[in-house]
């Protein structure tokens, strides 16, 4: 069983800045894939950007690229997510994921948090 905790959301302008973190206990943290979902009021969840188990490959949708980095650190079983130029558009739960590859992340998840909100104000 794998436990993920995210942290790091809140209230930001827009144009501005946050990093959300997600700490993995449970399992084997460096050997899978990790990613980031959202999910918009009225909307259905949405992936976001994944990472490979040893950080070397990363996959984003059009709309956050240049602006989201994700990272990770295995030693430290978290994985990061820094949000530059932060837009309306974002405003949602981010949700942290865990699967297999970084290939399948987008269609199959074996492992989400609990989420944690993004609001941007503008």
């Amino acid at each position: 069983q794998v436990q993920l905790v995210e942290s790091g959301g809140g209230l930001v302008q827009a144009g501005g800045s946050l990093r959300l973190s997600c700490a993995a206990s449970g399992r084997t943290f460096s050997t899978y894939a990790m990613g980031w979902f959202r999910q918009a009021p009225g909307k259905e969840r949405e992936f976001v950007t994944a990472i490979s188990w040893g950080g070397g490959r990363t996959d984003y949708i059009d709309s956050v690229k240049g602006r989201f980095t994700i990272s990770r650190d295995n030693a430290k079983n978290t994985m990061y997510l820094q949000m530059n130029n932060l837009k309306l558009e974002d405003t949602a739960v981010y949700y942290c994921a865990l699967g297999q590859t970084i290939a399948t992340m987008r269609g199959r998840v074996d492992y989400w948090g609990e989420g944690t909100l993004v609001t941007v104000s503008s």
